[in-house]
């Protein structure tokens, strides 16, 4: 992190759209008055406000204590005992949501299955037996290595119930990222598939799990589903099939008691130099956190159907797949495949199948259908669809508006929401009954969180400055560690700015209160002098009505320090092109001033991004600078791009 005192902020956006009056007469939270009312309860007593929250579950021992706060260090709920898979499946049972549908699954392939509360909970106790039955114990790391199909979910469910820590691995990931998570978890049991779909073809996954244990003296037990039936190896002794287990699994597991800072799960996520770091969450605060976002984020009422597009394997899919929905009772849709297989509308055709009300999908896929063009999802009825929400990363004003206008109809509230794996739930966000938006901006706090935008000294800055952001107070689902390193858990979150949680992302609060994420500190471009957020000249780039997306990195430059290198994948052909790029330029000076118009510009069909759509800038940077070598790509979702951009600059 820099020493500069703020960041420059030019992208001025001034449009304005207040809640639909009949949306906010059927909403939990209908209106700012009742936020601000409730905001400033959890924020003056939170004992009391999540204490509230938390007796809404079963626990099988109260806790004595909500919070016990030692900086860097939250328990939440001290003393309690409770167990989240029984509360996401058993308190239903006793409801007339037994027979609701509690997971949709559509297959890539076209095959779908449909799972009441009463026969998930009949799957997950008899995978939960299969598991102990393999030697499988509460406190065992289990790796979950499965394509998007309703067994990773159960798989999750299962482990959740038993105590063992489960830690998703994405299936698009190599052997050499799933050995390095193996190790570093010390698991001692795999579960995987003999393989999974992806735009047709399938994924060897049981192969590269046999790579990864081969070097993973730990690993005592691997469990396979059988989904795509390609030819695979089995190592007696040591594989099961998951269907063969199932078979004489008994239907009967009493959830375990589970103190509520027992460990749900570690997910690994990239650090700055490309080494990732296993996420520490746990149970009580955990579940609270997620149970709440889900309720008054998405207004989720038991009408609805609700898909997040998520992957399981990420911090998304945990809290917004399968935790969060569940605690509330939802039906939840899970989808296997690509948005564009086999055509660019199935995203749209799933929505139309299983009239989806709420809709939860990332800025970069956005983009993506925008590039694709307007009469895939015009092609089909959205008209079912009731609230939208974003996640991932800043959303680009023009990419709100399209998403309003072409898929909500200028119907649907925008839920545009910042957090991250770390904080475990949202924590900046509309209420959609409530908030009026801005196109590009996450507006206001959640329930507890309480964030500033500060110099690197800790002091606030003004309305409209730039800064970084923070959170001042702890909230129930944030990480409790890195698993293994607490050292760097203390470094790397609550040694930048004294008393505080450190995002590593850079804001600016606006004169009412809401948070403009500028982007990754990390992507803060300096140039003579002014700091800028990669994500204001993104925004900039992207309005131009032939972008599709952008994507700016800085790179170092003899007179100004630093200078802006932008990489734009056009609507139609990319290719070199003068004219354009000067175009371009002049397009950004025109948007937000000559400070930022980039001195290089390159075109590009695709840009590199990890499997969760996040753009690997920190590669763009690499290829910018020109330098020979690439940092860690074991992310990546397709190496072909990045290869093609280096081709590119050997032009």
């Amino acid at each position: 992190m820099t020493d500069s005192a703020k960041f420059d902020t030019l992208l001025v956006e001034s449009r304005v759209f207040k809640p639909i009056k009949e949306f906010s007469k059927g909403a939990h939270i209908k209106s700012m008055a009742a936020y601000r009312k409730m905001y400033n309860e959890s924020v003056r007593a939170p004992a009391k406000f999540w204490g509230k929250v938390a007796n809404e579950f079963h626990w099988f021992k109260k806790w004595k204590k909500v919070l016990d706060w030692k900086e860097p260090h939250a328990k939440w709920f001290v003393g309690g005992t409770t167990n989240i898979s029984y509360n996401c499946l058993d308190r239903h049972l006793t409801t007339w949501r037994k027979n609701k549908a509690a997971l949709v699954w559509e297959g890539e392939p076209g095959d779908s299955r449909t799972l009441t509360y009463q026969e998930l909970h009949r799957e997950v106790c008899k995978f939960a037996n299969a598991m102990k039955n393999v030697g499988i114990k509460k406190g065992d790391r289990v790796i979950i290595y499965m394509p998007q199909t309703p067994e990773a979910a159960i798989a999750m469910l299962a482990c959740a119930r038993i105590g063992a820590p489960h830690s998703v691995v994405f299936a698009g990931f190599s052997a050499n990222s799933l050995k390095d998570r193996i190790l570093d978890t010390e698991a001692t049991a795999v579960l995987t598939a003999d393989g999974g779909f992806r735009r047709g073809n399938i994924v060897p996954l049981k192969a590269s799990a046999d790579e990864a244990i081969a070097e993973c003296p730990s690993v005592k037990s691997v469990i396979v589903l059988r989904r795509t039936n390609n030819e695979i190896t089995m190592k007696e002794g040591r594989d099961h099939w998951w269907h063969v287990l199932m078979q004489t699994a008994s239907a009967d597991c009493p959830a375990a008691k589970l103190g509520s800072e027992h460990p749900l799960y570690i997910l690994y996520t990239s650090g700055t130099t490309g080494k990732p770091k296993g996420i520490v969450h746990t149970t009580g605060g955990y579940m609270c956190g997620t149970y709440l976002t889900s309720k008054y984020v998405f207004d989720l009422k038991d009408e609805d159907t609700y898909w997040c597009t998520a992957d399981i394997g990420w911090v998304t899919g945990h809290s917004y797949i399968i935790y969060g929905p569940m605690l509330n009772g939802a039906t939840s849709v899970m989808y296997e495949g690509a948005p564009n297989h086999p055509g660019p509308g199935r995203f749209w055709e799933i929505v139309e199948k299983y009239k989806i009300n709420i809709f939860y999908t990332a800025p970069t896929a956005i983009r993506a259908f925008m590039k694709w063009g307007d009469e895939h999802p015009n092609s089909c009825d959205l008209s079912s669809l009731r609230l939208l929400g974003t996640v991932g990363e800043p959303i680009n004003p023009e990419a709100w508006m399209w998403y309003r206008n072409v898929i909500g109809k200028k119907k649907c509230p925008i839920v545009d929401t910042w957090w991250q794996t770390e904080t475990g739930t949202i924590m900046i966000t509309p209420l959609p009954g409530a908030t009026p938006t801005k196109p590009g901006t996450a507006t206001l706090p959640f329930f507890g969180v309480v964030p500033d935008v500060v110099t690197p000294d800790g002091e606030s800055v003004g309305p409209e400055g730039g800064g970084l952001l923070v959170v001042r107070k702890p909230w129930p689902a944030m990480l409790r560690t890195i698993w293994g390193d607490d050292k760097r858990y203390r470094k790397q979150y609550w040694s930048d700015i004294k008393g505080c949680y450190f995002t590593g992302d850079g804001a600016r609060k606006d004169k009412d209160g809401y948070v403009w994420i500028m982007g990754r500190v990390d992507d803060v471009i300096n140039i003579a002098g002014h700091r800028l957020g990669t994500m204001e000249v993104e925004s900039a780039l992207v309005a131009h009505p032939d972008v599709a997306e952008a994507a700016c990195v800085g790179i170092p430059h003899e007179i100004k320090g630093e200078c802006i290198a932008a990489f734009v994948t056009m609507k139609g052909e990319n290719r070199k092109n003068v004219a354009l790029e000067k175009e371009l330029g002049q397009w950004v000076v025109k948007e937000i001033g000559a400070i930022a118009r980039p001195d290089y510009m390159r075109f590009s069909a695709a840009l590199p991004k990890t499997r969760s759509g996040k753009i690997m800038r920190r590669l763009l940077r690499d290829i910018a600078s020109g330098s020979d070598q690439v940092g860690d790509t074991t992310t990546l979702e397709d190496v072909s791009v990045l290869q093609s951009l280096q081709q590119y600059q050997d032009e």
